[in-house]
């Protein structure tokens, strides 16, 4: 489906964690929605400019609404955390290009997320549990003891905690859990900040692995026109002949060893 702006209604908001907001969106994009992709939210302040990519967490296609859980890190977002039920929001979606649920078949999987990353792993789960045909086990890196969707993930997978101070699960980070618990997967999904994404290319070459993992950035467009999220590739995009490739439209999600990160 192509993608389409829309005017959307807020159907409840709630704060998860410190920072953290749960929002439902009732839209007709839901039904387009693939686990890994994002929409675009365009904030009612002309001020900020630019609309907010954020993460598809659920997409629920019988009762036509979207999941997005953020983090308030700045204008835009901190006026969505203001939202409550019935509130008419502009959006743009869906957008990027998701996880390749495929390679899922026959294998055990990793899911990683971290931080803000972790939303986008919960659809996925859910996708591939009701698939049937492959082992999830789910990994997911907190700051602390606020944790946010842990519970939720459980239905769908073992979970395995890591938290940077210790509080909870093992202490550091997703690759200290997977040392201290013996995990061992077939291939990787992944999403979370850039340092953790380095680690986990690092640990599949190192250990031969399909690893998938989505880049995040800050965009403008969100559609590829702008060319404000470009990230390096190990290969050449056969359009410009150079080593780029656009996570808007070209990812977010990518193969581990076809970006240079």
């Amino acid at each position: 489906m192509a993608k389409r702006k829309e005017t959307a209604r807020v159907q409840q908001q709630t704060c998860i964690a410190p920072g953290i907001f749960d929002m439902w969106i009732e839209t007709s994009l839901a039904q387009d929605a693939k686990p890994g992709q994002f929409i675009n939210i365009y904030p009612d302040d002309k001020s900020t400019l630019l609309p907010r990519p954020i993460s598809i967490c659920e997409a629920d296609k019988i009762q036509n609404r979207l999941r997005v859980v953020y983090r308030t890190v700045g204008k835009g977002t901190n006026e969505f955390s203001g939202y409550h039920a019935g509130k008419e929001i502009s959006i743009l979606g869906t957008l990027g290009n998701g996880f390749p649920i495929e390679k899922a078949s026959g294998k055990t999987c990793f899911l990683m997320g971290g931080g803000i990353g972790i939303p986008p792993m919960l659809q996925l789960a859910k996708t591939l549990h009701e698939q049937g045909n492959c082992e999830v086990i789910i990994i997911v890196g907190y700051r602390d003891a606020n944790l946010f969707l842990d519970e939720e993930l459980a239905k769908y997978g073992k979970v395995y905690i890591a938290t940077e101070d210790g509080s909870v699960g093992s202490k550091g980070n997703v690759m200290n859990a997977i040392e201290e618990n013996g995990l061992t997967a077939d291939v990787i999904f992944a999403c979370g900040p850039m340092p953790m994404l380095r680690a986990i290319k690092k640990f599949t070459e190192a250990n031969d692995m399909e690893a998938y993992i989505s880049l995040e950035e800050r965009m403008a467009c969100g559609v590829g026109a702008c060319l404000g999220c470009v990230c390096k590739t190990t290969k050449k995009d056969h359009h410009s002949q150079v080593n780029n490739a656009r996570i808007c439209t070209d990812g977010p999600v990518f193969e581990a060893r076809e970006v240079d990160i």
